[in-house]
């Protein structure tokens, strides 16, 4: 599982304040929760992950970390970590989820997991961010754009509000193709802004190389 700008992008933008204590929802090999424990210094963070091999590697990428001892990974889905720990409450919740829904799945089982899900998929990870989030916790999701609307239409049922978007755009005259979502028990005015990655072919946009300068070594 490489590396990606959906990861890199959500990684570096979740939160607000100081989130004492994190969700990564999915976390892969690890990278979110890694630039979140950087990003917040005095947080606790909790990693799930299904995939064996990929929590293996976000396990051993996490105690080579000089945060080794605020992140915990768990390998397990989502669900049953919720299930295990039902009381259990986050002030940042993120995921960067599988996005094709009911589409035909890759042939590779990994990626398959990485990549496809179907709409009951969505369904428990909105409810189990509702459940698991605290007062004034926030829960940030990235994914095209089709499935962000099925995201929201999923979280106005369960009774979480949209607070934020943030539409992700590869050139300045691009259509988004990607949107992050932020979602909350309270109802606040939404906020709406974007983001550009490059300003021609080969060529990184300055909020985003300022936004990433941080993490990524060839910025």
């Amino acid at each position: 599982m490489k590396i990606n700008t959906d990861g890199v992008l959500i990684g570096a933008l979740a939160g607000s304040g100081f989130p004492s204590t994190i969700l990564d929802i999915g976390t892969g090999t690890g990278v979110i929760a890694l630039m979140l424990a950087q990003r917040y210094p005095s947080s606790s963070i909790t990693a799930v992950e299904m995939d064996d091999a990929a929590a293996q590697t976000a396990g051993t990428n996490f105690s080579g970390s000089p945060f080794r001892e605020r992140l915990k990974i768990h390998t397990q889905s989502f669900q049953n970590y919720f299930a295990e720990h039902p009381a259990q409450q986050f002030d940042l919740i993120v995921s960067n989820p599988p996005f094709y829904i009911q589409s035909l799945p890759s042939p590779r089982k990994q990626k398959a997991l990485a990549k496809h899900a179907d709409s009951n998929f969505f369904k428990e990870l909105i409810t189990g961010m509702a459940a698991h989030l605290t007062a004034d916790g926030q829960g940030w999701l990235i994914a095209p754009l089709n499935t962000i609307s099925l995201i929201l239409a999923l979280a106005e049922q369960i009774g979480l509000h949209l607070q934020q978007n943030i539409d992700i755009l590869s050139y300045p005259h691009s259509e988004p193709h990607r949107r992050i979502v932020v979602l909350g028990q309270k109802q606040t005015p939404v906020a709406t802004t974007r983001l550009c990655i490059y300003d021609a072919p080969g060529v990184y946009n300055t909020d985003y190389r300022t936004l990433l300068s941080a993490f990524l070594t060839i910025f």
